[in-house]
């Protein structure tokens, strides 16, 4: 018996719940309708132009030529010398996914945004008929045209849920327009790999094949029970649901925390910048930025995080990789650490071999820049010392512990240093000018350096003039 000949979707209407929009090559299509000239060329969008940055968006121009998210730059040269390499804008980007979002709503309302360059609309009524749905998408991808750029081209997937609608938008690109309806599930999921499915990266695929599911018709053939068993979890149990086109309530999305659980900025520095005095003006710089961005959500942060990653040299990664060898002379003693737990190095996306460090630390909460830059100086003076300790090439900073600033405890003491309303006043200056206006002399050599990152799924607020 075919175990796909009948399904418990079979039973359900062919109608289309929602519609996912993802856009295509999203900030590489912007750059080419900006500027005219790029359009028709391979071109791909890079942090700096430095050979061992990577690509953080690529033209299907170049992606015809094996150019990709991640390619790093030196390769992109190599493979296509004439590429066009621009140095992206989180602003710019994050101004035409809000052009884009006002174009979308025209012909649909939309419902969530999962990403920068993700919208879902959700069909109610007989829109979700999969002829007037299908209407639906075809005014959504003109309204784009229309009323934000020619270049900018998306998919769109139709589906009974969320989830099925992204698994849709993802099926045909460039400008795709897919439709997966009940009576379709789950035969019409077989030619997929398990990568394909969202929340299946490497980790999770690794699990599954040493469970014994290689390929997609493996996973659809298990039943609600055996996806349960499979996952350990409910998790499973939804994704049974999900991928046979029923609704679960949540319209397949991941379940929205109740609070936010920290919030934060991270940046890899150019070589100008990777000496300790560098670094702590770029930490300095992502703990201004953090502050601010407190201050405007309305919370307050009890915990404070920092990364640093150390570039390291080929002689410093042979010798932290190479077992500690322990004195043979008579009597003499091991050396500290065992010879059988050498360091464990790491590889950036760049290329940089790199160990690490991080420290957390607890204090009462708070959202003022003075007291945050008290605990960061704390946590920095901790941090290792040493040849290897002297290239840092990575900080990241995260504030935890949120709750809503009226939840705050008064304290017995009066503010003795004015510290929230100077605070309050750095940021009626930032918030008009630009968030760098006016900051403490700390941040002074990296006031330029450490931009506000290309967001991808952080959707982009504006605070006054800029976006983070």
């Amino acid at each position: 018996m075919d175990p796909f000949a009948t399904s418990s979707s079979a039973a359900q209407p062919d109608r289309f719940g929602f519609l996912h929009v993802d856009l295509n090559s999203f900030f590489a299509s912007v750059e080419q309708q900006l500027h005219p000239e790029y359009r028709g060329k391979p071109l791909a969008v890079v942090p700096s132009f430095a050979d061992t940055t990577v690509a953080i968006a690529a033209s299907y121009e170049a992606k015809a030529l094996g150019i990709k998210t991640g390619t790093r730059v030196a390769d992109m040269k190599r493979i296509c010398p004439d590429i066009i390499m621009v140095h992206g804008s989180h602003t710019t980007y994050a101004e035409y996914s809000h052009k884009i979002a006002a174009a979308v709503e025209l012909a649909c309302p939309v419902a969530h945004t999962p990403s920068i360059d993700e919208m879902v609309c959700q069909l109610i009524g007989r829109e979700q008929e999969p002829p007037r749905a299908r209407q639906i998408a075809l005014n959504i991808k003109q309204s784009i045209r229309d009323n934000v750029g020619e270049t900018l081209r998306c998919s769109i997937g139709m589906a009974p849920n969320r989830y099925l609608a992204k698994i849709a938008s993802d099926m045909q690109k460039p400008d795709g327009l897919i439709g997966l309806l009940p009576s379709q599930l789950p035969r019409s999921l077989l030619q997929l790999e398990l990568r394909d499915l969202p929340g299946v990266g490497a980790r999770t695929e690794a699990m599954l094949i040493g469970k014994g599911i290689t390929t997609m018709p493996q996973l659809l053939a298990l039943d609600r029970e055996g996806m349960h068993k499979l996952w350990n979890s409910v998790w499973g149990d939804r994704l049974y649901h999900w991928l046979h086109g029923h609704s679960t309530g949540d319209d397949g999305a991941p379940l929205p925390n109740e609070m936010q659980k920290s919030l934060g900025h991270s940046h890899v520095m150019g070589p100008a910048h990777r000496t300790p005095e560098g670094a702590w003006a770029v930490a300095h710089k992502l703990l201004h930025k953090a502050a601010m961005r407190l201050r405007m959500e309305k919370l307050c942060a009890g915990s404070m995080s920092l990364t640093i990653r150390y570039q390291l040299n080929r002689e410093q990664v042979d010798r932290a990789t190479m077992p500690e060898v322990a004195d043979a002379r008579p009597g003499a003693a091991a050396k500290k650490g065992n010879a059988d737990k050498p360091r464990k190095i790491r590889q950036h996306t760049s290329g940089i071999k790199h160990d690490g460090w991080g420290m957390e630390a607890r204090f009462p909460t708070c959202q003022d820049t003075l007291s945050l830059l008290e605990t960061l100086g704390k946590i920095w003076s901790q941090q290792p010392t040493g040849p290897d300790y002297e290239t840092p090439f990575f900080v990241g900073l995260a504030m935890g512990r949120l709750i809503n600033e009226s939840e705050q405890q008064p304290t017995l003491f009066a503010d003795p240093d004015n510290r929230n309303e100077l605070s309050r006043t750095l940021d009626k200056l930032n918030l008009k000018y630009g968030h760098t206006t006016l900051h403490f002399a700390g941040m002074l050599p990296a006031r330029d350096s450490a931009p506000t990152r290309i967001a991808f799924t952080q959707i982009p607020v504006q605070y006054g003039v800029d976006y983070m």
